[in-house]
């Protein structure tokens, strides 16, 4: 018998320590589903360690504060305006800094691609059912990092404290103030006073670089945890069953294939972030309290709540004495419900459906005819609500007045989501009933007993044989 080398030697040291080689067999062995869906989750993992890398960056240069200086940077336009120093900070990053500019843009487009992934893979979980006990929890997690998403792009929207983040820091103020009884208070605290303040440059910056990522950063740590103790869900088909995984193993398949998914996601970002501008400040100009950026669009997953500000009519009832502000009903109410409906989902549709099983098959989405009319319907709502945050766009492109288009889409609002959700319920029942004829799934009584490794088709007869896979 050979002698062991030295790092042989102390594997087996901190082996015998912690059972390392135990657990590292384990995760080599685990097994991921062979379909791209699944990859739209590491996707969104891959953008965020790509904000984190450029987000580093951009902290070496970025000054966090709100104090008035002359900007006597390389840009003609503004050279001897008075900027707040985060202005001109971005400013010298923008124009001075060796690939200041790309990293803020890949940094901005990368954001963009992070909410707009996490949605994706929220969709697939939803319409497939994969939020199904026991993984009502993963999905409060999941769901709890599309909310930390959209704070963290607002949080880093505003930091450069133009005119156009300025104008979104106004708005949020405004929103924050609706609320009845404890809003002043709310907008004090995050804003350091009344509308606009030094001090509101400072916090965002805080909130933006510290303490959303660690909550972002623990919620993933979570959702993985869970992954592992659940195992991943997977499609239907001839070899899936309730308990077991067909795919790739970790290693070497998926470390491989998750590698250069990482790499060209890294590319086509790099590529995004070179050729296509975006966020020029200096077309903007510095914040000034006095002056709205228009025609003013925030990034694109906060453009729904623009929208339902700009198209909810003028009312402001009067409860228990206190005047409710026109803006708390789009601005708090509206949210808080279509967000509460995705979060509890899971559970109302337990309690409704009364299904208290454990699933590890996925639903097709015409499955489950309800579920399917549901979420299209509420996509639906953000999507006319998006449009609404660019009307006055829309209203040049179109030759028509804002309030023309303001109108139309108040009734759209309303009548399109019923429409989409009675068209998709009725377009699943159809689809279902027309699936009846098809092959079983591998827990019908058709397939009891068939050998592993095989396949069941239909026959000639209109009956089902078993063939090998």
């Amino acid at each position: 018998m050979t002698e062991r080398g030295v790092p042989e030697r102390a594997m087996g040291w901190f082996d015998e320590r912690t059972g390392a080689a135990r657990v590292v067999r384990t995760a080599f062995r685990k097994v991921f589903p062979d379909h791209w869906s699944f990859l739209l989750g590491e996707i969104a993992l891959f953008c965020f360690v790509i904000l984190l890398a450029t987000g580093t960056f951009m902290t070496f240069f970025y000054v966090p504060s709100g104090a008035p200086v002359t900007y006597d940077g390389p840009y003609p336009p503004l050279q001897g305006a008075e900027v707040s120093a985060a202005f001109d900070s971005v400013m010298h990053l923008s124009f001075e800094v060796q690939a200041g500019l790309l990293m803020r843009q890949i940094h901005h487009w990368t954001a963009l691609t992070f909410v707009a992934v996490v949605v994706l893979h929220l969709m697939r979980v939803f319409f497939t059912g994969a939020f199904r006990r026991p993984r009502e929890l993963n999905w409060i997690v999941g769901f709890g990092l599309l909310v930390l998403a959209l704070a963290e792009g607002f949080t880093g929207y505003s930091l450069p404290d133009d005119l156009l983040s300025g104008t979104g820091a106004r708005i949020l103020y405004s929103v924050l103030l609706s609320v009845p009884f404890i809003g002043p208070w709310l907008a004090s605290l995050l804003f350091g006073g009344e509308f606009p303040t030094d001090a509101i440059i400072p916090r965002l910056f805080v909130l933006h670089v510290l303490f959303l990522p660690g909550l972002v950063i623990g919620a993933i740590t979570v959702h993985l945890v869970l992954l592992v103790l659940h195992k991943h869900t997977q499609h239907r088909g001839p070899l899936a069953r309730e308990d077991n995984v067909v795919g790739r193993y970790f290693w070497p398949g998926q470390v491989f294939l998750s590698s250069g998914l990482f790499f060209l996601t890294a590319a086509v970002l790099a590529v995004i972030g070179g050729l296509f501008q975006i966020n020029p400040i200096w077309l903007y100009g510095p914040f000034e309290a006095s002056v709205v950026a228009s025609p003013a669009q925030p990034d694109w997953y906060v453009g729904w709540l623009d929208g339902a500000l700009r198209i909810f009519p003028p009312f402001e009832p009067v409860i228990l004495g206190i005047t409710i502000p026109s803006v708390f009903v789009p601005g708090i109410v509206l949210p808080g419900i279509l967000f509460t409906i995705v979060a509890l989902w899971p559970f109302a549709e337990a309690r409704l459906s009364k299904d208290r099983a454990e699933h590890h098959l996925l639903d097709d989405p015409w499955d489950h005819p309800v579920r399917l009319a549901t979420g299209l319907a509420i996509l639906t709502v953000f999507g006319v609500l998006t449009l609404a945050g660019g009307n006055d766009v829309l209203a040049f492109y179109f030759g028509t007045d804002v309030h023309t288009l303001t109108v139309v889409f108040r009734w759209l609002s309303l009548i399109l989501p019923v429409v989409v959700w009675l068209v998709a319920w009725r377009f699943a029942l159809a689809r279902r009933g027309a699936g009846e004829g098809t092959a079983p799934g591998p827990d019908d009584p058709e397939t009891e007993g068939r050998r592993p490794g095989s396949a069941v088709r239909r026959n000639a007869a209109g009956g089902f044989e078993e063939v090998e896979s």
